[in-house]
Order: C-alpha cells, then structure tokens, then sequence
C-alpha cells in the first residue's frame, strides 16, 4: 500500500502547531489512519520519506520528533529517507511524510 504524501494537520485540514516536531507526530498520525482503512498497522510500514523544510529545524528538534515517533509508531523502525525541501504545497506545512506499507494476505 502506498500512502501519499502526508502533512502535519488533522482531518479538517487544520494545522495545530507550527512546531516541526507536532506536524511530525499528526503527519504520522495520519498515515496510520489511512493504514488503518486497509486494516493495516504500523509494523507494516516498510519504507517512509519525509520531506522537511529545514534541516537545522530538524536537528534542533531531534529528540522531541522521536518522542513523537515512539508516540505513534512506538518501537518500529522501517527505512526512511529525510530530505530537504524549499517549500511544500501547504504553506503552513513543515513536514510532508509518504510512506510504504506491506499488508500480509488476510484470512
């Protein structure tokens, strides 16, 4: 399953924080939400890119943006890429997350 690209704001389209860190954890927060639809979970996550807008703000915000990872996707640790962007779509947006999953055959 391949979920597009996702930002840190709820299902509303409504942005909370402006914290890299809180777009972090709603940017996969919605990624699980739309795994959950196919009655997937986090440990199907094979692969992830993350687009960000600031590497410093990235560094910076390490360890609060792995407290949030823990959060949502507790101990699974799939390949990821980060990589820094000049802007994103949504102006607001800081973070833009994709992510790969593989779903086992269901009975």
């Amino acid at each position: 399953m391949f979920v597009a690209g996702q930002v840190g704001w709820d299902a509303q389209g409504r942005f909370h924080s402006s914290r890299l860190a809180d777009q972090v954890k709603q940017a996969l927060q919605n990624i699980l939400a739309v795994l959950a639809e196919a009655q997937a979970r986090p440990e199907h996550i094979v692969r992830m890119t993350w687009y960000v807008t600031s590497r410093d703000e990235y560094l910076a915000e390490q360890e609060d943006i792995g407290t949030a990872y823990r959060a949502v996707l507790g101990r699974h640790f799939p390949v990821m890429t980060v990589v820094q962007v000049v802007a994103l779509m949504e102006s607001q947006a800081k973070v833009e997350i994709e992510a790969t999953a593989v779903i086992p055959d269901q009975p």
